[in-house]
């Protein structure tokens, strides 16, 4: 669904590559992985390096660094996605210019991740998230201190799929557009460079 909203053979940045479940499977072009923790960039290196030569691809750029401050020059990348690490940027307005600096003119960026639908969905989704979620992984992991405890915080500052419609705009994308796939899990950003 993703890959097939990006260029064919051309130069792409992955923000907040993880450990490189998406990296591994793009096919063709020049591919950078950029992700601030650097045992991440160290698993994405073996997970997708082997993939790549396998297919013949080129080789991949594993770079440390956070989309606030993106190590690359203007105008770097044909397009650029973020799966699932958006929700993590600590300033999503200065990412968001950064994306688009280095985005080429007609340059894509493809965002996916939660987003509230609306202001009422926000407060149930923090109530189950809370609740919910909050007591299954505590029977799960048998702590209160556990893995899933981050998730439930930070979605609290989820804004909805139409706050990040409008901060793409305002940031100066055009063509901006977004698709609920699962409401509240996952939804798609896509937009273009001027």
């Amino acid at each position: 669904m993703v890959r097939d909203r990006l260029p064919r053979g051309e130069s792409v940045l992955e923000v907040g590559c993880g450990p490189g479940s998406f990296a591994e499977d793009v096919v063709g072009g020049d591919l950078v992985c950029l992700d601030p923790i650097p045992e991440m960039l160290r698993v994405a290196k073996a997970r997708v390096d082997p993939k790549r030569a396998a297919r013949g691809d080129s080789v991949v750029e594993f770079v440390e660094g956070v989309a606030e401050e993106l190590p690359f020059e203007d105008a770097s990348f044909d397009a650029v996605c973020s799966l699932f690490s958006f929700r993590d940027w600590y300033d999503k307005r200065a990412g968001l210019a950064e994306v688009l600096r280095v985005l080429r003119p007609g340059g894509t960026v493809v965002i996916v991740d939660p987003a509230k639908m609306n202001r009422l969905h926000g407060v149930l989704g923090w109530l189950w998230m809370r609740l919910w979620v909050g007591a299954y992984a505590r029977l799960l992991f048998r702590r209160s201190d556990h893995p899933w405890k981050w998730l439930a915080k930070t979605y609290q500052s989820f804004g909805t799929t139409r706050d990040y419609v409008r901060m793409l705009e305002e940031v100066g994308f055009v063509d901006v557009r977004a698709k609920v796939v699962f409401p509240g899990m996952a939804t798609i950003w896509q937009a273009s460079s001027p």
